[in-house]
């Protein structure tokens, strides 16, 4: 089976109004080939679900976000994403704002076709006053209230992979896999890119095949784009390019996202934004970042 597309593909199978899923962490292992591919893209009215990084801010800065499900949006070393601060302070966003274990009770509660997952997080705190839609619900066991943590289901799910091969088997060699097989598994679809296209025979491997996180029926679709994680990491390959989020940083104060897009995005493919920053060889000489 093959399951081969192009990035231009996959995001044309994308509608306006999904809710989306998008994996990684934060500055790490983003699906950014995919995230630029949507900003050349008309998409608009998206709900996000993310542990955020550049992923949301680059949305939100070119207004595709409608509501954002969030437990965070940072570049680590700047712990506050710039575009996703500037859509926040200017309210243009509606948000569901909640904890991070919160957010993968929700991603589990869709993948196993529940409609919620009781926890004691957030209980006694802002997170229940600020999201009116989060009910607290007695347990029918004993005298103690839950927080039902409603389902996140995902239309789609976006996701970024060291090495895939054509049926959709997916690798996830780094030392954090985060939360995305619960992305692939709340999506109806899957959308995988992958740094490096291997041919099966790679899973005979032991170590190779421990380091699969989801059943290949759960990918939809698979694209090959090395480099495709930039500038967030993809272990064993490359590390996250702070010299150029610091650049992308100081668009968000001087220039705007308009400006950083003109130079790395709008009516460029995705091997000009590479060639702007040097080339995959370049991109693999960033060195690892350490945990």
């Amino acid at each position: 089976m093959n399951k081969l597309k192009t990035a231009t593909e996959m995001v044309a199978e994308l509608r306006d109004g999904m809710t989306i899923g998008i994996g990684g962490w934060g500055p790490r292992r983003k699906p950014m080939a995919l995230i630029r591919e949507i900003l050349r893209s008309d998409l608009k009215d998206l709900t996000i679900v993310s542990y955020g990084g550049a992923d949301v801010g680059m949305l939100c800065a070119a207004g595709k976000v409608k509501k954002l499900v969030f437990a965070f949006v940072s570049l680590d070393f700047i712990p506050l994403e710039p575009f996703f601060r500037k859509a926040r302070e200017q309210g243009n966003l509606e948000v569901m704002e909640i904890d991070e274990g919160m957010l993968l009770l929700g991603l589990r509660a869709a993948a196993w076709g529940c409609p919620f997952i009781p926890t004691q997080v957030g209980l006694g705190t802002d997170i229940i006053k600020q999201n009116p839609d989060l009910k607290v619900i007695d347990s029918p066991y004993d005298d103690k209230e839950w927080v039902a943590m409603p389902a996140l289901k995902l239309d789609a799910a976006l996701v970024h992979v060291d090495h895939a091969d054509e049926r959709g088997v997916c690798q996830i060699s780094g030392p954090d896999h985060y939360m995305d097989d619960w992305f692939v598994r709340a999506a109806n679809k899957s959308y995988i890119t992958c740094d490096e296209l291997v041919d099966s025979d790679h899973f005979n491997n032991p170590e190779a095949a421990r380091q699969v996180f989801w059943e290949r029926s759960l990918t939809s679709a698979v694209c090959a784009i090395a480099g495709g994680a930039h500038p967030t990491s993809c272990p064993p390959f490359y590390g996250i390019d702070n010299k150029h989020l610091l650049q992308y940083n100081k668009y968000a104060k001087e220039g705007g996202f308009s400006a950083y897009s003109d130079e790395f995005i709008n009516n460029k493919t995705e091997q000009d934004y590479q060639d702007l920053i040097g080339g995959i060889d370049t991109i693999r000489q960033i060195p690892q970042t350490k945990y």
